[in-house]
């Protein structure tokens, strides 16, 4: 029954990663080629068939002209199979600081492919620490204090509402973190009551709907925007929030008001950096941590943090020492230490020692890696 099932949305790797083990004329293959070119090839007809299409959802665009490569190449897919042009839809993750500029031009290059715009919020951090790391100004607290209610989180998912409805595009709303835990009702009861705060936010603001992180939160978001939809419509297209005044300079508002960099907050990052590693080397991409399911993004947060408060004199924590690599070299075997006992038998000594030097070696340099993911992915077999 078409109706009781998921609609497939595939996302294709980004323009950073290669696909090694497939060589073009001797030379790596994109990744993002790769991924898409396979499943159109395989799996265009068939989606037609049964009622539905090739849908993309399209990761880490810098600006418009990679949002245009991608028109490009969905444009010449479709001749080559012999589709009508625009039967291939995507929805651009706007998760780079960058981009967040170029809206309006990425809907447009996008135009006869596009579906929607989704926050990628985590990863928007992320890009947002990376642009930004040799500035001092740009110092965050503790992850855990940078929320979608901080000024340029809020600036950048209002700009976007207002922009994709603008131009007759779906706002889609960012990635609630919490996760219900089905052997623990406090920590289940916690997730439920946060991620519904976050979806109510994000259907006040006008968003069109919302990602979850399992699929036990599925029904609490269609709840919630169930609520605000008008009688008969699915989305909120309608509101154009004229009201919004965004300027570049409340994009670029780092300040966290009471924020701080916690011993805490440190240590976590270090934790949830290497235990993502582990589990990425193993080959699982979205993994639960402390009752929050994180992904690459998370860790690139984690790690880059960590870099950016050993770099930085600012990099101080609450009670006012000074965060040096030495610091962060004395907290990571005691880190470690508490995973093995939280994993229990399930630790994996090889991948875990893997993970911990690769940590190791991204918060230890001067040089900034533009991704953790392509260093793991040359320690794949």
């Amino acid at each position: 029954n078409k109706g009781e099932l998921a609609t497939l949305i595939v996302r294709p790797r980004g323009w950073h990663m290669e696909e090694k083990h497939i060589l073009i004329d001797g030379e790596v293959a994109s990744g993002s080629l790769v991924d898409a070119g396979l499943y159109l090839f395989h799996n265009i007809k068939r989606t037609l068939s049964h009622g539905t299409g090739p849908y993309f959802y399209l990761p880490k665009l810098e600006n418009h002209m990679e949002a245009r490569l991608w028109d490009e190449i969905f444009a010449f897919a479709e001749q080559e199979l012999g589709v009508t042009p625009g039967t291939i839809k995507a929805t651009v993750l706007l998760e780079t600081i960058l981009a967040a500029f170029e809206i309006e031009e990425i809907l447009y290059e996008l135009r006869e492919h596009m579906a929607g715009i989704n926050a990628g919020r985590w990863d928007y951090m992320f890009s947002a620490i990376k642009k930004f790391r040799h500035e001092p100004e740009f110092l965050w607290p503790d992850r855990a204090q940078v929320t979608m209610t901080a000024p340029m989180m809020r600036a950048y998912t209002e700009l976007m509402v207002q922009t994709c409805h603008k131009r007759g595009a779906h706002a889609i709303g960012g990635m609630a973190a919490f996760i219900p835990n089905r052997r623990d009702a406090e920590v289940t009861r916690v997730a439920l009551a946060k991620v519904k705060e976050d979806k109510e936010r994000e259907a006040q603001d006008g968003f069109d709907g919302s990602w979850v992180a399992h699929p036990d939160l599925v029904q609490v978001c269609t709840d919630v925007f169930s609520k605000v939809f008008e009688e008969g419509k699915v989305n909120q297209i309608h509101r154009l929030r004229e009201d919004v005044q965004v300027t570049p300079e409340m994009m670029l508002d780092f300040k966290i008001p009471g924020g701080k960099i916690t011993e805490p907050g440190l240590r976590n990052n270090i934790s949830v950096g290497i235990q993502y590693i582990s589990a990425w080397l193993k080959g699982t991409g979205a993994v639960a941590i402390f009752n929050l399911m994180e992904d690459a993004a998370t860790a690139e947060i984690a790690r880059s943090q960590v870099w950016q408060w050993i770099q930085h004199s600012e990099g101080k924590l609450d009670d006012g020492r000074q965060i040096t690599l030495e610091m962060v070299q004395t907290m990571i075997p005691e880190e470690l230490a508490k995973i093995r006992e939280a994993y229990g038998k399930a630790y994996d000594e090889e991948k875990m020692n893997q993970a911990t030097d690769l940590f190791t070696s991204l918060v230890s340099g001067d040089n900034f890696e533009e991704f953790l993911t392509i260093r793991a992915y040359d320690q794949l077999d």
